[in-house]
């Protein structure tokens, strides 16, 4: 096998930043301690939180406290803190833009020492977010009463969803017009794409591992696709378990090219004039680039057994956070204004205008390839596949309790 990036060791240990001995599988919160049960209570946080939530006094406090601190997955939110700070010039945003291991790290770290800087962490990575910072009571939800009623129960709990995005396969449209050229993923493992399936590393990347353990996790549909493909019962190679395991190994096997930069895979597959380009696997929302960078991408829609893969990025109040009323309006100005209805129109450029102004902190994140939380949010153009789309989504449990088992078999065979 050749692989084109070797692994980071350091980030490696970042992706799971816990021992056997410390791996708790809690799906409930504990009790707060009391100085954060003081905390939840001064705030109105937590078992505090009754309905009506009184925004006029969320905002007069907001103001108070005159700051608002992020710890983020994004490099986007900065932008976010510029406009917030537009509408609530009394309020300072900053915005800390970690990547998704980064903002988990440094929360655990600086709250095992006691530091409590932030007040908002936003970041994906469902096995993380949900069992090592909420169920250790170092997240604390909050669902906007304003907005709760057009978000799914499943979205709002344990931990508020704040855009929901996917990982999928692309092709070069300028190559391929007519359809694409795989209609089954092991086509992904055969010798005509040998060195031409291109990803962002998953050992850098919680977005990329998502997707790559999701399909694993899905070892009988897998299978299943592999007959509807040859014909023929699935063998699995030497020390194989499953079918799962079986598709990321033969993956691997085909000299898939392994990248730093999600951007760079997506160019990779996406650039205009090529005559053998390669396939893309990652975050679809870099279908963007076709917009505006002049890529050619196009989506494998109808794919056996699955087109994308879903993955939440969570937004939550940070544990004993400084200012947790500016946290609470900076995370409904995320999901938008109560104003956008299914029916509204929302045009192009999305930051701007009165689209802008409906989007709120949504606008940056309008973009084919994430959909809002809220049922009651039209799709971007370009963005209309998603429906059409099979898709599985990450499931937070099997990510904490399996996800060091996928791991190693990428580093095991990533090494061979």
């Amino acid at each position: 096998m050749q692989v084109k990036q070797k692994l980071s060791a350091v980030v490696v240990s970042l992706v799971f930043a816990f021992s056997a001995a410390g791996i708790s599988f809690a799906t409930e919160q504990p009790p707060p301690p009391p100085e954060m049960d003081a905390w939840l209570k001064a705030a109105r946080l937590g078992s505090y939180d009754t309905a009506p939530q009184d925004w006029a006094e969320i905002g007069r406090m907001a103001e108070k406290e005159g700051e608002v601190i992020i710890y983020s997955a994004s490099s986007r939110m900065a932008k976010v803190a510029k406009k917030f700070m537009e509408k609530y010039p009394a309020i300072k945003v900053t915005s800390y833009d970690l990547g998704s291991v980064k903002t988990i790290e440094k929360t655990i770290r600086e709250q095992d020492a006691k530091l409590y800087s932030a007040d908002i962490i936003t970041t994906g990575g469902s096995g993380q977010v949900v069992h090592e910072l909420w169920a250790k009571n170092r997240l604390v939800n909050f669902v906007p009463d304003t907005h709760a009623a057009q978000i799914p129960k499943e979205y709002q709990e344990p931990v508020l969803v704040r855009v929901l995005e996917a990982v999928v396969f692309m092709y070069n449209g300028e190559v391929y017009p007519d359809a694409p050229p795989v209609k089954n993923i092991w086509e992904y493992t055969e010798p005509k794409y040998k060195g031409k399936v291109v990803l962002k590393d998953p050992m850098q990347s919680l977005t990329n591992f998502m997707g790559v353990a999701t399909l694993v996790q899905h070892a009988d549909e897998l299978a299943a696709a592999y007959k509807n493909h040859t014909g023929k019962e699935l063998k699995l190679s030497e020390g194989v378990p499953d079918a799962g395991y079986e598709f990321l190994y033969r993956l691997m096997h085909n000299d898939i090219v392994i990248t730093k930069s999600g951007s760079k895979s997506a160019a990779a597959s996406g650039k205009a004039g090529q005559k053998n380009p390669p396939a893309f696997f990652g975050a679809m929302t870099y279908y963007r680039y076709n917009f505006s960078k002049g890529l050619v991408n196009k989506l494998v829609v109808d794919l056996d057994p699955v087109a994308k893969i879903i993955y939440p990025t969570y937004m939550g109040i940070a544990r004993q956070a400084p200012h947790p009323n500016a946290a609470k309006l900076f995370i409904a100005y995320l999901l938008g204004s109560t104003e956008i209805t299914a029916d509204t129109k929302l045009e192009p450029p999305y930051k701007e205008g009165k689209s802008g102004e409906l989007l709120q902190g949504l606008s940056y994140y309008y973009e084919p390839g994430s959909k809002s939380p809220r049922d009651n949010v039209p799709l971007p153009k370009g963005g209309e596949a998603w429906p059409n789309m099979k898709a599985w989504t990450v499931d937070p449990m099997f990510m904490w309790k399996e996800g060091p088992k996928v791991r190693d078999f990428w580093i095991q065979e990533s090494s061979m």
